[in-house]
């Protein structure tokens, strides 16, 4: 019974995939090798490293790419009291299709969502630095959470990657600026790579 309802709950999710991803469908594991296509003119700097990809029992279900910025604090830094530094607080993006339709947001948690209500929420398992310095690191998550019964629900891991901007600033955090309200906002792109599990 409960393979079945869990069967029934992703067919309702792949149904969804079509609008939520466009042009780009269930694919499959693929490796990201360097030179493939993600999105609407959307092509990887480099390969993607051995330590970001998911487990060799995750399918590819679809990817979107993110526009937004990636929120910064001025803070104490944690090792010197002494020393100040901008602390990442959260991303505030939006998520596009192939189509260039947005079909939902990206926020703290960090969480994913769409606009049938479902997300997922993700907890950061490895990294890489990114091609470019001036771009935010690519990252693998993990699910740690999901709500509604859509698109995002059976999400297991998450890929970050092919980055723009969105690093924090290098000035302008000091003791004048430590715990204050004030944030700083730095646009960046990206593209996130959804994956799930294979059925057995």
């Amino acid at each position: 019974m409960i393979r079945v309802a869990r069967l029934l709950t992703l067919f309702a999710a792949l149904a969804l995939i079509v609008g939520l991803a466009g042009a780009v469908t269930a694919k499959g594991r693929h490796s990201h090798a360097k030179g493939v296509t993600l999105a609407k003119g959307v092509t990887l700097a480099k390969e993607v490293p051995a330590d970001l990809m998911p487990p060799a029992s995750a399918v590819l279900l679809f990817e979107l790419r993110a526009r937004g910025d990636q929120i910064y604090t001025c803070a104490v830094k944690p090792e010197d009291p002494n020393a100040f530094v901008w602390t990442f607080k959260a991303p505030q993006a939006e998520l596009f299709n192939a189509r260039g339709e947005v079909v939902g947001t990206h926020f703290g948690g960090p969480t994913w969502q769409g606009q049938d209500g479902s997300n997922v929420v993700g907890e950061v398992v490895a990294r890489a630095d990114a091609p470019s310095k001036n771009a935010i690191p690519w990252l693998l998550l993990k699910a740690k959470s999901h709500a509604g019964g859509g698109a995002f629900s059976t999400i297991t891991h998450i890929q970050r990657l092919d980055t723009k901007g969105g690093v924090a600033p290098s000035t302008g955090c000091d003791a004048t600026r430590a715990g204050e309200e004030k944030q700083v906002r730095v646009p960046y792109e990206a593209t996130y790579a959804f994956y799930y599990p294979a059925a057995s």
